[in-house]
Parts: C-alpha cells; sequence; structure tokens
C-alpha cells in the first residue's frame, strides 16, 4: 500500500508539472488577438510569441533528458518548475512584443527540463507495461485538461484583468509544482549515462533556429526569395551535418540507430504529425472565434473545450486500448479521424453553427488526438529500459514541439500568405496603401479598420476563411498520409520486438520507502 500511495502522489505531481507547460501554451493562444491590439502585434510577432517558447523547448528537450538521467530526474523537475515559475513572471511585467518573446524563449527552455523528466519518473514507476499504459493515459487528460483549462482560464481573466494576467497566473501553478515535486518525487538516475554531446546539441539549435526563422519569415521575404531559398538550403544543410555528427559520435545526443525500431520511428512521425495538427489548429482558431465570429475571449475559451474534453477522455482510452488490439489499429484510426477532421473544417461556411457543425468537427479532432498521442508515446517508451527513460522521453517530447513548432510556423505562415494575398485583392484602391499593408500585416489591424471603414470587416473575414481553408487542407492532407504512413509501419500485436540489453543501473532511491 505505501508504493501504490507513493505512486499515486508521484503521478499527481507529473501531471501539475504537465498541465503548466500546456496552460502555457493554450493560456497565450487565446491572448493573442488581445496581443495583437495592445502590443500592436502583427500575424509575424505573434507566430513569435506562440514559437519562441516552442522553439527552444523542441531544440533543448532532447539534451535535458539525457541530462535528466545522469544527474537526477528530481532535481532537473525542481529547477525546471522554478525556472518556468520566473519567467512567467517575467513575461508578466514587460511591454513589448520582442521583450515578451524572450520571455517566451526563457520559459520554453524550463519545458525542456521539465517535460521529459514527466515521463521518465513514469517510466521509472511504472515498469509494468499495463500500470505504465494507464499512467501514460492520466499523463495524456491532463495534457487534455491543460488544453481545456487554459482557453477557459485565460478568457475569464482577459474579460477581467489585462493581458500580463495569463502570465501571472502561471506563477501560483508553478509554484504548486515545484511543491509537491519537493514532497513526493523520488530520486532516479542512470549514472552510466554519457557526457552531453556538444556538437550534436549545437548544430540541432541551429537546425531548428534556421528552419523555423525561415517559414515564419517567408510571408514577408517571399516564399521564393532569396532569404527563404537560402534558409532552406541551410537547413538542409545542417540536417546532414546533424546526422553525420550524430552517427559518428561515440555517445550521440540522438541515437539515429533507435529509428530502425518501427515502434520508435513510425510512433514518433505519428506524434510530430498530430501536434503539428493541434499547434496550428490553436494558433487560427483563437483568432477565428475572436476577428471573425466576434467572441470575445472567455466566450473563445469555452468554445474550445470540446476539443479539450475529447483529447482527454480518448487519450485514456486510447491508453486501454494499445495493450489490447494493438498501437497499429489505434493510432491509424486516430490519424484518419484527425485528418477527417481538418478536411471538414476546410469545407466550413463563415457563418456555420457552432452547436450542430463546429461541435463535431472539433470532438472528432480531439478523438483523433488522443488516440493517437498515449499509444504513441507508450511505444515509444516500451524502446529503451527505465534505466534510459529520459532519453526515450525526450525523443517523444522533441518530436511533440517539433511537431508543434513547424505547425505552428507552417500554418501561421501559410495563412498568412493566402490571408495577405486575398486580402490586397479584395481592397485594393479601396484603402490608403499604408493602412492596406498594416491591414496584410495583422488581422487585428483589419479587424480595426474595419470598425471605421466599411467594406473592410467583409473582406478581412473572407480573406480568414481563405486562408484558414488552406491550412485545413495541408493539415488533413497530412494527417491522411500519417494515417496510411501508421498502418504500414507501425507493428501489430503480432510483433516481435528485437533483444535489447537491459541496463540494470537504475536508483530508484525512494520510491519504495514513499
Amino acid at each position: 500500500m505505501p508504493l501504490v500511495r507513493s505512486r499515486s502522489a508521484i503521478l499527481a505531481t507529473v501531471c501539475v508539472a504537465v498541465l503548466a507547460i500546456n496552460l502555457n501554451t493554450t493560456i497565450v493562444n487565446i491572448a493573442l488577438p488581445t496581443l495583437a491590439r495592445d502590443l500592436d502585434a502583427g500575424t509575424r510577432d505573434l507566430l513569435w510569441i506562440v514559437d519562441g517558447y516552442n522553439l527552444s523547448f523542441a531544440a533543448l528537450v532532447l539534451a535535458a533528458g539525457s541530462l535528466s538521467d545522469r544527474f537526477g530526474r528530481r532535481p532537473a523537475l525542481v529547477l525546471g518548475l522554478l525556472g518556468f515559475g520566473l519567467a512567467s513572471l517575467a513575461a508578466a511585467l514587460v511591454d513589448t512584443s520582442g521583450a515578451l518573446v524572450a520571455t517566451r524563449f526563457a520559459a520554453g527552455v524550463c519545458a525542456a527540463v521539465i517535460f521529459p523528466t514527466t515521463l521518465s519518473v513514469i517510466a521509472n514507476a511504472y515498469p509494468d507495461r499495463r500500470q505504465r499504459a494507464a499512467a501514460l493515459g492520466i499523463w495524456g487528460a491532463a495534457t487534455g485538461i491543460g488544453v481545456a483549462a487554459g482557453p477557459v482560464a485565460g478568457g475569464w481573466l482577459l474579460q477581467h484583468f489585462a493581458w500580463q494576467s495569463v502570465f501571472w497566473a502561471m506563477v501560483p501553478v508553478a509554484a504548486v509544482a515545484l511543491a509537491m515535486a519537493l514532497a513526493f518525487v523520488p530520486e532516479s538516475r542512470d549514472p552510466g549515462v554519457p557526457p552531453l554531446d556538444r556538437p550534436g546539441l549545437l548544430v540541432s539549435v541551429a537546425l531548428l533556429g534556421v528552419l523555423t526563422w525561415t517559414i515564419i519569415e517567408a510571408p514577408e521575404a517571399g516564399w521564393a526569395g532569396t532569404q527563404t531559398v537560402v534558409g532552406f538550403a541551410a537547413s538542409i544543410v545542417l540536417l546532414g551535418v546533424f546526422l553525420r555528427v550524430e552517427r559518428s559520435a561515440e555517445h550521440p545526443m540522438l541515437d539515429v540507430s533507435l529509428f530502425r525500431d518501427r515502434r520508435f520511428s513510425a510512433a514518433a512521425t505519428a506524434v510530430t504529425i498530430s501536434f503539428f495538427a493541434l499547434f496550428g489548429f490553436i494558433f487560427l482558431i483563437t483568432q477565428f472565434f475572436q476577428f471573425v465570429r466576434d467572441y470575445d475571449a472567455l466566450e473563445t475559451g469555452l468554445r474550445i473545450l470540446p476539443v479539450a474534453a475529447s483529447i482527454a477522455l480518448s487519450s485514456i482510452l486510447g491508453g486501454v486500448l494499445a495493450p489490447r488490439i494493438g498501437t497499429k489499429l489505434v493510432v491509424t484510426a486516430g490519424m484518419a479521424l484527425l485528418g477527417s477532421a481538418f478536411l471538414w473544417i476546410s469545407a466550413m461556411e463563415i457563418d456555420a453553427p457552432y452547436a450542430s457543425v463546429i461541435v463535431g468537427q472539433m470532438l472528432l479532432m480531439g478523438t483523433g488526438l488522443g488516440l493517437i498521442s498515449t499509444p504513441a508515446t507508450e511505444s515509444i517508451m516500451q524502446v529503451l529500459p527505465p534505466a534510459r527513460a529520459g532519453v526515450g522521453s525526450a525523443v517523444n517530447d522533441a518530436t511533440r514541439e517539433l511537431g508543434g513548432t513547424l505547425g505552428v510556423a507552417v500554418v501561421g505562415s501559410l495563412f498568412s500568405s493566402v490571408y495577405g494575398a486575398r486580402l490586397v485583392e479584395l481592397l485594393e484602391g479601396s484603402l490608403p496603401s499604408s493602412q492596406l499593408v498594416a491591414a496584410e500585416d495583422s488581422v487585428g489591424v483589419a479587424d480595426a479598420i474595419g470598425a471605421q471603414v466599411p467594406g473592410v470587416t467583409a473582406a478581412m473575414e473572407e480573406a480568414f476563411m481563405a486562408g484558414l481553408g488552406t491550412a485545413c487542407v495541408v493539415i488533413g492532407l497530412l494527417c491522411l498520409v500519417g494515417a496510411a504512413f501508421s498502418l504500414v509501419a507501425l507493428p501489430g500485436n503480432g510483433f516481435v520486438p528485437p533483444r535489447r540489453e537491459e541496463d540494470p543501473a537504475v536508483d530508484r532511491v525512494g520510491l519504495a520507502a514513499g
């Protein structure tokens, strides 16, 4: 019984930590229209406010997972939560979009330390596969709760206070998670973890930074412009360098041989695609509800609840189904549902009824995401022994954040290009050039101009729907390709995994004593 109680407390702690990280994502997304107005932030600025967090998270999570394995998961979790709270406090005190982006980068660094630690703590606390799958289902549900609570809490705060309140709110959440980590999480580590792969870390940071910067800046620089072409070429070169460095390193940050195991490579691909879709959707839907449908922030938050609730419920369902019918079937079905949802959204009319159309789209999407998340995560975690859980969890987290970072960058930039081109087509000659350029750069500016100039609001809404529709078609087709790939590549129930040598060097001091 003491062990069960200890495990329950450990699981509750990591779920609160994950809740804080996901709150930080969704609570900021709900504030994007307010930030656009109050900070004069264009679409490019908003992309960096969101992706500053995602980029630093994705770039450092692999290294952070390895370091937490080596030096201890408990201190990593404690330090990460402390830094996360301080970064949130700093974000509440700034007054420019550039300074806000800087604090978002800092918060992402801390999230990179926290997230892989939560999964490796679970892997060490729950060595049995069925128990671990159930625990991961609860962990996934906490992610869904964060997605749900963030927009509602953020909407309520924005209705009563200034935009800084969404960052102030993160401070007590981080403090609670920190206190629980100090009280309940035992120490565990792998003393045999090799030194940090510094060349691999530097090249991977450069790769993700250049690629994300190129995509976000492409609408302004031109997709066929010299800057964009050079940026993509540099990204390809850096990818080649990264693979070469990792293959030749004695102790690589990312063991590329892991991708030979289909449980790992196919599941990582599914996670990447699903979070590409989720982050891209959240970036656009908050602006759709507030700029096009004229909902306030709280109404917007409440209307996102169906997708969040369905993610939470289907994450638990996916964790139960995968050990019984196989990861292949569950993940493939989830991908198909996700792709179908986005293709449905792409055909949505501007005045589509919320209850009979939009709710159905969100439920379909959330169910698909939940069915992918837990089984794919559990598949990745099976590949490595518990002593190296930080590496597996870090790769899982990296795929999530890589997908999310690219989702915001690609979907946001694609939307910006289509929206801007359509708006200019509709309003050219109707507005002074300075106003037209400003409206093309920012939906918030177009919305403000529309309150004073007849015809601008209708043009903005039409242009917004054109950008939303194009982005959703791209996401939907990508998810359907992912479904086909999952069906072919993910192993079925009869799959016999390759034998591996277990590393017994697992320090579980304090677990049984809790």
